[in-house]
């Protein structure tokens, strides 16, 4: 096991502003990270549906891929479209193994300035980003380059007032359309905006310099509506928007179509694969998958945790809850999981053991709380 004692974790830039909002500090990732501050999990979770939260995401990893097919290198190794990325556009893509497994889920951007087209900018999950840029460089060496930002922060702010809030200070923020990215000045800093997140509400990403992390931090905190918001409540949003988190609802034993990720699998890239385990995750796309994730309900008040067995009505496993908790917005518990293809469709009764007992559930639609991206009208 990983050396997660407080002498070995890293810190992000804004370790020292979230201890003197006083937050509970927890190891993350590897990291010293705030699980929650005075407000506590439940608040913050309905303060940044309501209004806009603060998320520091800094420990995730940042880097440029650069090269003259930069494109065609990377789409040795994900299943995206890449080729139709239009300048400023995000793209969420997957990182597969050769047995079409999911190694880590990630968002790509194409660098909107010009003479920089054959940039992407890469976002990865932190747990995963040594190993995902070390899987990059190895099997693209000689394609391209990898430019790690080692000194960078990344701030979320997420919400319905956050688009108001942001464009106090980046007047044109407010008008990017969800899945879009563009370079800035926030108070004479050059920041990268992204229009996502990961809490199913509109919101921002923004890459700033470490150096200036903790003050921007504080300008957004003194708005009104803004409050910081940890790890806890992060976990809560982005379960009720039926969002996976890397490590639990997917790995590299999930294929696209078991997590019911077929959406990102490009429709040339369909037609002529050509990205790893294709084979078998095409026949896949084409025939179903034996297990499925969905959204579970259970139908009493217990929430029903991470790895309970989830079974049928004749007592027969049929797959396992891979999150689940109470969702503050939904106002009840709330789960994903994979189940058998057999019992994957909405509305399906099931069981959940849960301390020996089973408990009622039923297969769900998701997400369980709608998703309220910007989207403008064309």
């Amino acid at each position: 096991m990983p050396d997660t004692s407080a002498e070995t974790l890293k810190t992000t830039p804004l370790d020292a502003l979230h201890k003197s909002l006083g937050a509970k500090m927890v190891p993350f990732a590897g990291y010293n990270m705030p699980v929650q501050y005075p407000l506590g999990v439940l608040k913050e979770h309905l303060h940044t549906r309501a209004e806009a939260g603060l998320f520091d995401v800094s420990h995730m990893g940042q880097a440029d891929l650069i090269g003259a097919d930069v494109d065609g290198a990377l789409e040795t190794l994900v299943p995206g479209d890449l080729r139709t990325l239009a300048p400023g556009q995000i793209r969420y893509t997957l990182l597969l193994n050769d047995d079409g497994g999911i190694i880590d889920d990630l968002m790509v951007t194409r660098h909107e300035l010009p003479g920089k087209q054959n940039t992407l900018c890469l976002v990865v999950n932190a747990a995963c980003k040594e190993n995902d840029f070390a899987h990059i460089e190895r099997k693209l060496k000689g394609r391209v380059h990898l430019k790690r930002y080692e000194d960078a922060a990344l701030l979320a702010l997420q919400g319905p007032r956050a688009a108001k809030t942001l464009a106090k200070f980046i007047p044109v923020a407010a008008g990017m359309p969800f899945m879009t990215s563009r370079v800035e000045k926030f108070d004479g800093t050059d920041v990268r905006l992204f229009r996502s997140g990961y809490t199913g509400e509109d919101g921002y990403e923004i890459a700033i310099p470490a150096a200036d992390a903790e003050r921007i931090a504080k300008l957004l905190l003194a708005e009104p509506g803004v409050q910081p918001i940890g790890l806890g409540a992060r976990d809560s949003l982005r379960l009720e928007a039926g969002l996976c988190l890397y490590g639990s609802d997917i790995d590299t034993t999930t294929t696209p179509t078991e997590a019911a990720l077929n959406w990102v699998i490009g429709a040339r890239r369909r037609v002529e694969g050509g990205f790893p385990g294709a084979d078998k995750v095409l026949e896949q796309v084409s025939r179903g998958a034996p297990r499925k994730r969905v959204g579970i309900k259970p139908l009493g008040k217990a929430p029903a945790r991470g790895h309970t067995e989830i079974q049928d009505g004749n007592g027969k496993r049929i797959g396992e809850i891979t999150s689940g908790g109470f969702g503050p917005s939904f106002n009840g518990p709330v789960a994903m999981g994979y189940v058998e293809t057999a019992f994957a469709k909405v509305g399906t009764p099931v069981s959940l053991i849960v301390r020996g007992q089973a408990m009622p559930a039923q297969v769900a639609a998701m997400p369980f709380v709608p998703h309220r991206y910007f989207k403008p009208a064309k």
